[in-house]
């Protein structure tokens, strides 16, 4: 996949992936490729960034295998601003579409 179209649609993926269900950071990083393939290196960086412009929360808690894992719980912040990206995308994806069906027709 173009690095470019995973830059612009990564941060929606990460916000609805936490929609349903608090994450930690690995098992973030697993459902995000399952759809995006990302490593940590990216999913990280992009976790602080949300987290410090108050989309996320966070919380410790006990693991049975090591250390407490961090977990990441979407705010109401959050949750208004994955609505609104999700419409912004799910707009550029529709202009995109009708764009490239024209463009097949002539």
């Amino acid at each position: 996949m173009n690095v470019q179209f995973k830059k612009g649609v990564l941060e929606l993926v990460v916000l609805l992936a936490i929609s349903d269900q608090d994450k930690y950071g690995y098992q973030l990083v697993s459902d995000v490729s399952k759809i995006i393939d990302v490593n940590e290196g990216t999913i990280y960086p992009l976790l602080k960034r949300l987290t410090n412009e108050r989309y996320f929360e966070t919380y410790l808690q006990e693991s049975s295998e090591g250390p407490p894992r961090k977990y990441y719980a979407l705010t109401k912040k959050g949750a208004l601003y994955r609505d609104n990206l999700k419409q912004e995308w799910l707009k550029f994806v529709d202009e995109v579409n009708a764009y490239i069906t024209k463009e097949e027709k002539t």
